[in-house]
């Protein structure tokens, strides 16, 4: 019994008084303070400096290497479904650049005389220019021009380049 009085004593003992303070010594240590990331960052490359003006010569260079040709059937001026696609393209690219001008070009292969190769291309301008019209592109913007059989893109006298050169091309004008 005693001993369990003693081992009583001992517990309170250390309850109320505590355990002996030991005097330990903390080594000075550097603080080093780890800034934010975001502040790490000088402030200069926060903003990127702005884009360069485009010259009204640069974006007519840009737009004419964007817009795509689109080719016809013998003897025909209608729109193909696959050129239509190709002509949605070129709308995109002209409202995305509502101050250039452009001037549907209207060809044909070397068959048939030179009066009805010019009133063909005239056709097919006309039908690129309805088109573009019909997808938004207003018709002041378009102008159209028909070289018929003079201006072949395809010099070859075989039916390759006879389907090269029956094409409407849009070219961009001042």
């Amino acid at each position: 019994m005693m001993a369990k009085r003693l081992a009583l004593v001992a517990i309170l003992s250390l309850v109320f008084i505590g355990c002996p303070r030991r005097d330990i010594e903390m080594e000075e240590a550097e603080i080093v303070v780890i800034p934010p990331v975001e502040d790490t960052i000088p402030q200069e490359q926060d903003t990127l400096p702005p884009e360069p003006e485009l010259t009204p010569a640069q974006i007519r260079e840009i737009v004419s290497a964007e817009l795509s040709r689109i080719h016809f059937d013998f003897d025909r001026y209608e729109i193909r479904p696959g050129d239509a696609r190709i002509l949605e393209r070129n709308a995109e690219i002209l409202k995305a650049h509502p101050d250039v001008r452009v001037r549907i070009e209207g060809h044909c292969d070397e068959r048939g005389t030179s009066e009805y190769n010019l009133a063909l291309g005239e056709r097919r301008a006309i039908a690129v220019r309805n088109y573009l019209v019909r997808l938004g592109i207003e018709r002041e913007r378009i102008s159209i021009k028909s070289y018929g059989e003079e201006r072949p893109l395809d010099p070859g006298k075989n039916e390759s380049a006879w389907a090269k050169n029956r094409r409407a091309e849009s070219v961009v004008v001042e």
